[in-house]
């Protein structure tokens, strides 16, 4: 699985595993111990987590949230800690995670998201978090630039 076939329905908990598109929408199915299916039709926002980004103080002004979940991932493996923390102790995860995330756009909801989100994927898809080998420093031909 990628983050691209990772989708969050707004106004609904949860992740998705986007199966297949419909003549109505898409077929969708949660990622969790159910495997619900469901059809979410097109007057429903559908989000593919590899399009989500996170707002930064960069000259870029956002990271995408497949890099910041991959920071997570190496930093923590799995255990944040912060599952029942209070406000100050999620801005400082996400301080301490993504250290030019714009404070005054990123909302303690983002981060509880975030957290709840990264949560799901290590559970159910743990090798999107993975560094890809695609990212080498091989040139086409097949030599290694230095």
């Amino acid at each position: 699985m990628e983050f691209k076939e990772i989708a969050a329905v707004s106004g609904k908990p949860g992740l998705y595993k986007v199966l297949k598109p419909s003549r109505s929408g898409v077929i969708l199915e949660s990622l969790d111990d159910k495997k619900a299916k469901l059809v979410v039709g097109t007057s429903q926002r559908v989000s593919l987590l590899n399009e989500i980004s996170i707002y930064t103080t960069t000259e870029e002004g956002s990271t995408p949230l497949h890099e910041v979940m991959k920071t997570i991932e190496q930093e923590f493996a799995g255990d944040t800690g912060v599952e029942a923390a209070d406000n100050d102790e999620l801005k400082a995860f996400l301080k301490h995670v993504l250290p030019d995330y714009d404070e005054s756009r990123v909302y303690v909801s983002d981060i509880k998201k975030l957290i709840n989100w990264y949560t799901i994927v290590r559970q159910q898809a743990p090798e999107v978090l993975q560094e890809s080998t695609d990212e080498t420093s091989e040139s086409g031909d097949g030599s290694v630039e230095s």
